[in-house]
Protein backbone atom coordinates (compact mmCIF):
# COMPACT_ATOMS: atom_id res chain seq x y z
CA UNK A 1 0.00 0.00 0.00
CA UNK A 2 1.24 3.48 -0.69
CA UNK A 3 2.34 5.58 1.49
CA UNK A 4 -0.17 8.39 0.97
CA UNK A 5 -2.93 6.34 2.17
CA UNK A 6 -4.02 6.62 5.55
CA UNK A 7 -5.54 4.32 7.56
CA UNK A 8 -8.06 5.35 10.58
CA UNK A 9 -11.12 3.97 12.43
CA UNK A 10 -14.54 5.35 11.63
CA UNK A 11 -17.85 4.87 13.02
CA UNK A 12 -18.37 2.53 15.92
CA UNK A 13 -14.79 2.07 16.04
CA UNK A 14 -13.98 4.96 16.24
CA UNK A 15 -16.42 5.95 19.03
CA UNK A 16 -14.94 2.70 21.04
CA UNK A 17 -11.27 3.91 20.42
CA UNK A 18 -12.27 7.88 21.82
CA UNK A 19 -13.52 5.71 24.81
CA UNK A 20 -10.71 3.90 25.75
CA UNK A 21 -8.70 6.88 25.65
CA UNK A 22 -10.38 8.22 28.50
CA UNK A 23 -10.07 5.19 30.81
CA UNK A 24 -8.48 6.78 33.37
CA UNK A 25 -10.56 9.82 33.41
CA UNK A 26 -13.45 7.45 33.89
CA UNK A 27 -12.31 5.89 37.04
CA UNK A 28 -11.16 9.54 38.47
CA UNK A 29 -14.61 10.75 37.72
CA UNK A 30 -16.25 8.19 39.32
CA UNK A 31 -14.07 7.93 42.54
CA UNK A 32 -14.83 12.15 42.52
CA UNK A 33 -18.36 11.30 42.53
CA UNK A 34 -18.43 8.85 44.94
CA UNK A 35 -16.59 11.40 47.35
CA UNK A 36 -19.01 14.04 47.17
CA UNK A 37 -21.51 12.16 47.95
CA UNK A 38 -20.14 10.49 51.08
CA UNK A 39 -19.30 13.86 51.93
CA UNK A 40 -22.63 15.36 51.59
CA UNK A 41 -23.92 11.93 53.45
CA UNK A 42 -21.77 12.16 56.41
CA UNK A 43 -20.99 15.97 56.40
CA UNK A 44 -17.49 15.34 56.74
CA UNK A 45 -14.40 15.44 54.85
CA UNK A 46 -12.48 12.60 56.84
CA UNK A 47 -14.79 9.78 56.96
CA UNK A 48 -15.20 9.37 52.81
CA UNK A 49 -11.64 8.98 52.81
CA UNK A 50 -12.06 6.01 54.81
CA UNK A 51 -14.59 4.17 52.80
CA UNK A 52 -12.87 4.60 49.75
CA UNK A 53 -9.63 3.18 51.43
CA UNK A 54 -10.79 0.04 50.40
CA UNK A 55 -11.22 0.71 46.33
CA UNK A 56 -7.32 0.54 45.81
CA UNK A 57 -7.30 -2.99 46.88
CA UNK A 58 -9.90 -3.93 44.81
CA UNK A 59 -8.77 -2.16 42.08
CA UNK A 60 -5.40 -3.88 42.34
CA UNK A 61 -7.43 -7.69 42.88
CA UNK A 62 -9.18 -6.97 39.64
CA UNK A 63 -5.67 -6.20 37.08
CA UNK A 64 -3.96 -8.89 38.90
CA UNK A 65 -6.81 -11.05 38.14
CA UNK A 66 -7.16 -9.80 34.83
CA UNK A 67 -3.03 -10.53 34.29
CA UNK A 68 -3.48 -13.78 35.86
CA UNK A 69 -5.68 -14.83 33.26
CA UNK A 70 -4.88 -13.14 30.12
CA UNK A 71 -7.39 -10.55 29.36
CA UNK A 72 -6.72 -7.14 28.05
CA UNK A 73 -7.56 -4.05 30.35
CA UNK A 74 -11.04 -3.21 27.56
CA UNK A 75 -14.00 -1.15 28.04
CA UNK A 76 -16.01 -4.00 29.86
CA UNK A 77 -12.96 -5.01 32.03
CA UNK A 78 -12.83 -0.83 33.34
CA UNK A 79 -16.62 -1.42 33.45
CA UNK A 80 -16.20 -4.15 36.00
CA UNK A 81 -13.70 -1.94 37.76
CA UNK A 82 -16.21 0.71 38.46
CA UNK A 83 -19.03 -1.68 39.59
CA UNK A 84 -16.22 -2.94 42.16
CA UNK A 85 -16.48 0.78 43.53
CA UNK A 86 -19.64 0.62 44.04
CA UNK A 87 -20.04 -2.77 45.41
CA UNK A 88 -16.32 -2.94 47.38
CA UNK A 89 -17.36 0.58 49.15
CA UNK A 90 -20.49 -0.85 50.59
CA UNK A 91 -18.04 -2.40 52.96
CA UNK A 92 -16.88 0.40 54.39
CA UNK A 93 -19.86 2.27 54.35
CA UNK A 94 -22.04 -0.45 57.02
CA UNK A 95 -18.80 -0.32 59.08
CA UNK A 96 -18.58 3.41 59.40
CA UNK A 97 -21.88 3.84 59.85
CA UNK A 98 -22.38 1.85 62.61
CA UNK A 99 -19.53 3.30 64.39
CA UNK A 100 -20.26 6.73 64.13
CA UNK A 101 -24.23 6.27 65.00
CA UNK A 102 -22.28 4.33 67.96
CA UNK A 103 -20.44 6.89 68.72
CA UNK A 104 -22.91 9.89 68.59
CA UNK A 105 -26.14 8.19 70.37
CA UNK A 106 -24.10 5.79 72.91
CA UNK A 107 -20.92 8.11 73.47
CA UNK A 108 -18.26 5.01 72.89
CA UNK A 109 -14.99 5.65 71.75
CA UNK A 110 -13.83 5.35 67.89
CA UNK A 111 -11.94 2.07 68.85
CA UNK A 112 -14.96 0.47 70.66
CA UNK A 113 -17.79 1.93 67.80
CA UNK A 114 -15.32 0.44 64.80
CA UNK A 115 -14.84 -3.06 67.48
CA UNK A 116 -18.34 -3.39 67.62
CA UNK A 117 -19.41 -2.51 64.31
CA UNK A 118 -17.46 -4.26 62.34
CA UNK A 119 -17.78 -7.82 64.86
CA UNK A 120 -22.18 -7.12 64.44
CA UNK A 121 -21.70 -6.06 60.27
CA UNK A 122 -19.37 -9.45 59.55
CA UNK A 123 -21.94 -11.18 58.92
CA UNK A 124 -24.14 -8.85 56.26
CA UNK A 125 -20.61 -7.43 54.61
CA UNK A 126 -20.12 -11.39 53.89
CA UNK A 127 -23.53 -12.46 52.43
CA UNK A 128 -23.48 -9.41 50.25
CA UNK A 129 -19.94 -9.74 48.72
CA UNK A 130 -20.02 -13.66 48.53
CA UNK A 131 -23.64 -13.19 46.24
CA UNK A 132 -21.74 -10.73 43.68
CA UNK A 133 -18.73 -13.26 43.91
CA UNK A 134 -20.84 -16.01 42.84
CA UNK A 135 -22.79 -13.93 40.12
CA UNK A 136 -19.11 -13.00 38.41
CA UNK A 137 -18.17 -16.77 38.42
CA UNK A 138 -20.71 -17.64 35.74
CA UNK A 139 -19.66 -14.79 33.37
CA UNK A 140 -15.46 -15.33 34.51
CA UNK A 141 -15.56 -19.21 33.45
CA UNK A 142 -18.48 -19.45 31.27
CA UNK A 143 -18.37 -20.47 27.88
CA UNK A 144 -20.47 -20.40 24.67
CA UNK A 145 -21.25 -17.36 22.29
CA UNK A 146 -19.88 -14.05 23.76
CA UNK A 147 -18.25 -15.65 26.61
CA UNK A 148 -15.10 -14.18 25.84
CA UNK A 149 -16.85 -10.46 25.71
CA UNK A 150 -17.97 -11.25 29.15
CA UNK A 151 -15.13 -12.93 30.45
CA UNK A 152 -12.98 -9.31 32.01
CA UNK A 153 -15.71 -8.49 33.54
CA UNK A 154 -16.53 -11.37 35.47
CA UNK A 155 -12.39 -11.81 36.15
CA UNK A 156 -12.18 -8.54 37.04
CA UNK A 157 -15.24 -8.67 39.89
CA UNK A 158 -13.88 -12.18 41.09
CA UNK A 159 -10.27 -11.06 41.70
CA UNK A 160 -11.19 -7.42 42.91
CA UNK A 161 -13.70 -9.01 45.11
CA UNK A 162 -11.54 -11.48 46.89
CA UNK A 163 -8.71 -9.69 47.52
CA UNK A 164 -10.54 -6.44 48.60
CA UNK A 165 -12.46 -8.56 51.11
CA UNK A 166 -9.50 -10.06 52.67
CA UNK A 167 -8.10 -7.02 53.09
CA UNK A 168 -10.59 -4.60 53.77
CA UNK A 169 -11.90 -6.47 57.26
CA UNK A 170 -8.51 -5.21 58.73
CA UNK A 171 -7.84 -2.03 57.27
CA UNK A 172 -10.88 -0.43 57.63
CA UNK A 173 -10.66 -0.42 61.40
CA UNK A 174 -7.20 0.94 61.64
CA UNK A 175 -7.81 4.18 59.05
CA UNK A 176 -10.60 4.37 60.79
CA UNK A 177 -9.18 4.70 64.23
CA UNK A 178 -6.12 6.94 62.42
CA UNK A 179 -8.49 9.45 60.92
CA UNK A 180 -10.59 9.75 63.85
CA UNK A 181 -7.12 10.34 66.20
CA UNK A 182 -6.07 12.64 63.51
CA UNK A 183 -8.95 14.76 63.60
CA UNK A 184 -8.85 14.65 67.63
CA UNK A 185 -5.19 16.24 67.64
CA UNK A 186 -6.84 19.42 64.86
CA UNK A 187 -9.55 19.63 67.15
CA UNK A 188 -7.45 20.09 70.13
CA UNK A 189 -4.78 22.09 68.83
CA UNK A 190 -7.54 24.94 67.77
CA UNK A 191 -8.96 24.99 70.99
CA UNK A 192 -5.21 25.73 72.21
CA UNK A 193 -4.95 28.49 69.34
CA UNK A 194 -8.51 29.76 70.51
CA UNK A 195 -7.58 30.02 74.22
CA UNK A 196 -4.30 31.14 73.45
CA UNK A 197 -6.41 34.19 71.51
CA UNK A 198 -8.68 34.93 74.55
CA UNK A 199 -6.31 35.39 76.61
CA UNK A 200 -4.32 38.19 74.78
CA UNK A 201 -7.48 39.66 74.41
CA UNK A 202 -7.58 43.58 76.64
Amino acid sequence: MPASVLASFQGTAEAYKAIGSNEALLILAALVAVYIVLGILYESFIHPITILSTLPSAGVGALLALMLFRQDLGIVAIIGIILLIGIVKKNGIMIVDFALEAERTRGLTSTEAIYEASLLRFRPIMMTTLAALFAGLPLAFGSGIGSELRRPLGIAMVGGLLLSQILTLYTTPVIYIFFDRLGERFASHRRTAATLDAAELP
